[in-house]
């Protein structure tokens, strides 16, 4: 569904077992006008603030904004690729937006674990989004991590 992200790093798994508190991942995504189309055309919210440039002058936005689970979006490309990775499970997030983004922005999707609970397989990751050095998104995630265990 999105372009293609820059500045990405490694994808694939990092198992349970290899997980430390204070481990990072992020990819850096520059958001399009086709992204947000496409993001109002599967998600069905064809909210004008998205869409229409005349409508979104006259919001407190003063233009177009991108929608924010569009943005949350990235946080969860950086779980299921990068930390922990493939196999991963959401088991619940929370969000705060913080700012609008804009299309042309470019954003920087950050997770970082916090917590782990080896017995549950449960982590828990702060996670946050920035355009610059302006925090757009931030939030919690509790995930169930895959585990050589269970290969």
């Amino acid at each position: 569904m999105f372009a293609r992200a820059l500045d990405n790093q490694p994808r694939g798994t990092i198992c349970i077992e290899d997980l430390e508190i204070g481990m990072t991942r992020y990819l850096l995504k520059t958001v399009t006008d086709r992204d947000i189309e496409m993001f109002a055309e599967v998600s069905t919210d064809r909210n004008p603030v998205h869409l229409d440039d005349s409508y979104a002058q006259d919001t407190i936005f003063e233009g177009r904004i991108a929608h924010g689970m569009l943005t949350a979006g990235l946080i969860s490309a950086v779980i299921g690729e990068q930390l922990p990775g493939h196999g991963t499970v959401y088991l619940g997030q929370s969000l705060k937006f913080m700012a609008p983004v804009r299309p042309g922005d470019t954003v920087r999707a950050e997770v970082k674990v916090t917590a782990i609970d080896h017995a549950k397989r449960r982590v828990t990751l702060e996670t946050h989004c920035a355009v610059g050095n302006t925090v757009v998104l931030k939030g919690e995630a509790l995930v169930l991590a895959p585990s050589r265990k269970f290969d």
